[in-house]
């Protein structure tokens, strides 16, 4: 069984990004988990054909502790499997906790079992790795691939190499590894260029570049997968491609995050950044 985590900046496109390679995974025949790490628990509502799925922290404070693994797991899109933490009440709590307990939960009711016969559990996670409770699929060896979704803006960069920074520290004893960056294109200038080289930087590799196309926001409108959607259409072939890239990846790395100047640097370099 494969344990990926899919970081980035907030509103990067992780969760629909997640999705859709699932998607393309479980048609391909993988039997995948998913485990939405957001509070706002949005992270399998494709997947499910827009389902508002109750989450882990909600069935436990309506029910208590007295949970099924069926209570708090659904069949989605190609009999994926999909699970969402949730979060605290609004001005209450940590929103981390909400993720340690859906994990630990998870575990004590089976899902990872090998009876279950698992291929792949993703983790979509908020991207904010300074939370402790946002850090934990990394920091206790939950997941151990790791991908970064990321575009050519500035501060999609920056928390990329952010995250980059949190795998090094956790992966000198554990076995995270970064496995590349997902640039989730907003057609930004010369963006598949810079987000190549900003890999290189970190020791990684572009693991594939998903250009911007608005039928993942018509897919949305459905809420659809875009593969379910419409199997046949271009879009649908790109995420495809990018299941069938981590399915192969062999490439897994300790990455170099890169300080402020060296980012500023890289980013003068292909003229986002005025001198």
């Amino acid at each position: 069984m494969r344990k990926v985590a899919i970081y980035g900046k907030g509103g990067i496109g992780k969760s629909t990004t997640t999705q859709n390679t699932v998607a393309g995974l479980v048609e391909m025949g993988k039997r995948v988990m998913v485990v939405g790490c957001d509070p706002k628990a949005d992270s399998t509502r494709l997947l499910l054909g827009g389902l508002a799925q109750r989450s882990v922290l909600d069935t436990l404070r309506e029910e208590g502790e007295d949970v099924e693994l069926a209570d708090i797991r659904a069949k989605g899109f190609c009999s994926s499997l999909c699970v969402e933490s949730g979060g605290p009440e609004p001005g209450v709590g940590c929103a981390g906790r909400g993720i340690i307990t859906s994990i630990n939960m998870l575990e004590q009711l089976g899902a990872y079992d090998e009876s279950e016969q698992l291929d792949y559990v993703f983790y979509d996670v908020l991207g904010d790795v300074v939370c402790g409770g946002f850090a934990m699929p990394i920091r206790e060896g939950k997941a151990e691939e790791i991908y970064i979704v990321v575009s050519g803006e500035m501060m999609a960069m920056y928390a990329a190499n952010n995250i980059c920074k949190g795998i090094q520290k956790y992966a000198q004893t554990g076995a995270v590894r970064l496995g590349g960056l997902i640039c989730n294109s907003r057609k930004t200038d010369n963006e598949k260029e810079l987000i190549q080289a900003l890999a290189a930087r970190l020791g990684t590799h572009m693991i594939h570049f998903v250009p911007r196309h608005n039928d993942v926001q018509r897919a949305e409108i459905q809420r659809k997968t875009v593969i379910e959607w419409n199997a046949a259409c271009e879009q649908a072939d790109e995420y495809r491609t990018l299941a069938r890239s981590i399915e192969g990846n062999k490439k897994f790395v300790i990455p170099k995050p890169l300080s402020i100047q060296e980012l500023e640097n890289l980013l003068m370099e292909f003229g986002i950044l005025g001198t």
